[in-house]
C-alpha cells in the first residue's frame, strides 16, 4: 500500500525526467482476466482526464474486458476523478454511494477510483475510514500499472491503494482507445510548476515535464495516416512546453512542426498568459491548419487579486496580449476562465473583472465560484465573502458573458464556415453536429454522409451557445 503525501507532492528538485518506453506491460496471466466481463468507466474533469481514460480503456481491453455504458451491467466500475473543485468531489462520492448499493447485489463487483482526487492525501484518508469496500485506488502517475494493481487486489482480496506523490517521469507506449475516429487528444507535457495559490494541479500531476518532440510528431504522423482530421495538444500549461528540455525547442517550434505534418486541424489547451509569446502568435498566423481559437484564462481582472492568486501577470499585460492576438488573428475566437469570490475579493476587484470582460468581449467563458482546495495556500486565506454575495457576483458575470457570447455568434449569421462533422446532434437527432475552426458548435441539416469530413456550412440560425446551418453543396 502506497499512500499520497501532500508534502512530498510539493517538492521540486533538479532530478532529470526519465523517458520510460518499456514500463507498460500486461503479463500473459492477466490478458484473459477480463474475459466475459464488462467494465464501466466514468470520467470527470479536463481534457487530460478524458485522454487518461482513453489509455485506461485500452489497458482494460488488453486484459479482455469489454466496455459497457450501463453501470449496473459492469463487473468492474472505475471513476477517473477531478480535484479542481468541491463540486467534482461531491459528484464522485455520490457515485461511490451508488456503487456500494450495486455491490450489495453483485458481491464480486470490483470498484475503484483513480485520477486527481486519488492523489489527495485527505481524500485517501477518507476512503480508508469510510469506504473500505472500495477495491482499488491509484493516481495520475501510475495508470500504466493498472494490470498489476488489479492483480494484487484479486490475489490479496483486500483494498489496494497505490498512489505516488512524486515529481514524475514520462511513460511512453501506453495503449490508447480513442473516443473519436476523427479527433484526437495528444499529451505534449505533464504537470505544472506555476503553483497558482488556488490550484491543486501541481500537487496531483507533478512537476512540469515535456515529452520529447519526436514522440509527439510521430504520434501526429500516425494519426494523419489513419485519417484523423484534428489533434488537440494537451498540457496544464502548453505555452511552457520545452522549458524543461535540454534543447532549444519551444511551443512555437512544436506548433510549426505539427503544422508541417499536414494534419487538417490543430488546437492546443490550456494556455497561461505569462508564457504566450509573440513567436507563437506569428506561427499561428502563418499556418492555416492551426485553428484561430485561443483559450486564455484570465481568472481575475484585479491586479491585487491576481497577485494573491500567484498568476504572475497584470491586467494590463493580459489586455496587451489580448490586443496582439486580435490584431494578428482578427477572425479568432477567444475564451477564458474566471473565478469569482476569491478570498479578499472586494466589490471593486470584481468590478475590475467585469471591465476586462467588457473590453475583451469573450466568445465564451468558464466561470466559477472560488473552491478552496486542501493544501493550497488559498485555502489558508481568510474568506469573509458570503456565499450569497459570491452567487450574486457569478450571476452578474454570467449575464455579461452570455451577452457577449450571443453577440459573437450573431456575426456568423449568413456566413459560410468550415465545420468538421462529428456525429448526430444531441439536441436534434435529425441533424448532425460539428465544430467550426473557431470552436463554434454547429448543428447541420442533411450532413449524414459527411461524418469525419470538413465541409462548408451556411449558418442559418444563431443561439447563445450554438449555431444552426445547412450544407453548402458545390
Amino acid at each position: 500500500m502506497i499512500l499520497p503525501n501532500l508534502k512530498e507532492a510539493k517538492q521540486r528538485t533538479n532530478r532529470e525526467v526519465i523517458i520510460k518506453t518499456n514500463e507498460y506491460h500486461v503479463e500473459e496471466e492477466l490478458k484473459k482476466i477480463g474475459l466475459h466481463k464488462k467494465y464501466f468507466l466514468k470520467t470527470y474533469g479536463c481534457q487530460m482526464n478524458e485522454h487518461d481514460s482513453e489509455n485506461i480503456k485500452a489497458i482494460l481491453e488488453e486484459m479482455s474486458f469489454t466496455e459497457t455504458n450501463i453501470m449496473e451491467d459492469a463487473d468492474f466500475i472505475l471513476l477517473n476523478t477531478c480535484a479542481i473543485r468541491e463540486n467534482a468531489h461531491n459528484k464522485v462520492f455520490g457515485m461511490v454511494g451508488r456503487m456500494k448499493h450495486l455491490r450489495e447485489t453483485k458481491p464480486d463487483l470490483i470498484t475503484g477510483i483513480c485520477g486527481c482526487m486519488a492523489q489527495e492525501e485527505t481524500i485517501v484518508e477518507e476512503i480508508m475510514k469510510k469506504y473500505k469496500w472500495l477495491d482499488i485506488v491509484f493516481g495520475t502517475h501510475n495508470i500504466h500499472r493498472l494490470p498489476q494493481i488489479l492483480k494484487e487486489k484479486i490475489k490479496k482480496q483486500k483494498q489496494e491503494i497505490e498512489v505516488f506523490s512524486i515529481e514524475g517521469d514520462i511513460v511512453e507506449n501506453i495503449p490508447v482507445k480513442r473516443d473519436s475516429k476523427y479527433k484526437a487528444w495528444i499529451n505534449i507535457m505533464y504537470g505544472c510548476d506555476k503553483f497558482c495559490t488556488y490550484c491543486i494541479v501541481p500537487y496531483t500531476r507533478g512537476k512540469q515535464r515535456s515529452r520529447p518532440p519526436e514522440f509527439i510528431l510521430n504520434e501526429v504522423t500516425e494519426l494523419v495516416k489513419e485519417g484523423y482530421q484534428e489533434v488537440t495538444l494537451l498540457g496544464q500549461n502548453v505555452n511552457a512546453y520545452g522549458k524543461d528540455l535540454h534543447i532549444e525547442y519551444n511551443m512555437a517550434n512544436l506548433l510549426e512542426d505539427v503544422a508541417k505534418t499536414g494534419i487538417a486541424r490543430i488546437r492546443f489547451v490550456t494556455s497561461h498568459p505569462w508564457d504566450f509569446t509573440e513567436e507563437m502568435i506569428e506561427i499561428i498566423k502563418k499556418y492555416d491548419n492551426i485553428m484561430p481559437y485561443i483559450h486564455l484564462p484570465l481568472q481575475s481582472g484585479s491586479n491585487r487579486i491576481l497577485k494573491l492568486m500567484g498568476r504572475r501577470y497584470t491586467k494590463e499585460s493580459y489586455l496587451e496580449l489580448y490586443k496582439k492576438l486580435k490584431e494578428a488573428l482578427p477572425y479568432s475566437s477567444i475564451t477564458t476562465d474566471i473565478i469569482v469570490g476569491f478570498p479578499g475579493e472586494k466589490e471593486e476587484d470584481f468590478e475590475e473583472t467585469l471591465e476586462v470582460v467588457k473590453a475583451c468581449q469573450y466568445d465564451s467563458a468558464f466561470t466559477f465560484i472560488f473552491s478552496a482546495r486542501v493544501g493550497t495556500p488559498a485555502a489558508q486565506m481568510e474568506d469573509t465573502i458570503s456565499l450569497k454575495e459570491k452567487e450574486k457576483r457569478l450571476y452578474q458575470l454570467n449575464e455579461l458573458v452570455n451577452e457577449y457570447a450571443k453577440k459573437a455568434n450573431d456575426k456568423y449569421l449568413g456566413k459560410i464556415v468550415p465545420v468538421l462533422i462529428e456525429g448526430v446532434s444531441e439536441k436534434n437527432s435529425t441533424m448532425m453536429m460539428g465544430y467550426t475552426d473557431t470552436m463554434k458548435l454547429v448543428n447541420v441539416k442533411n450532413a449524414d454522409d459527411f461524418i469525419g469530413k470538413i465541409v462548408n456550412v451556411k449558418i442559418t440560425d444563431v443561439k447563445t451557445w450554438s449555431l444552426d446551418g445547412e450544407l453548402v453543396v458545390d
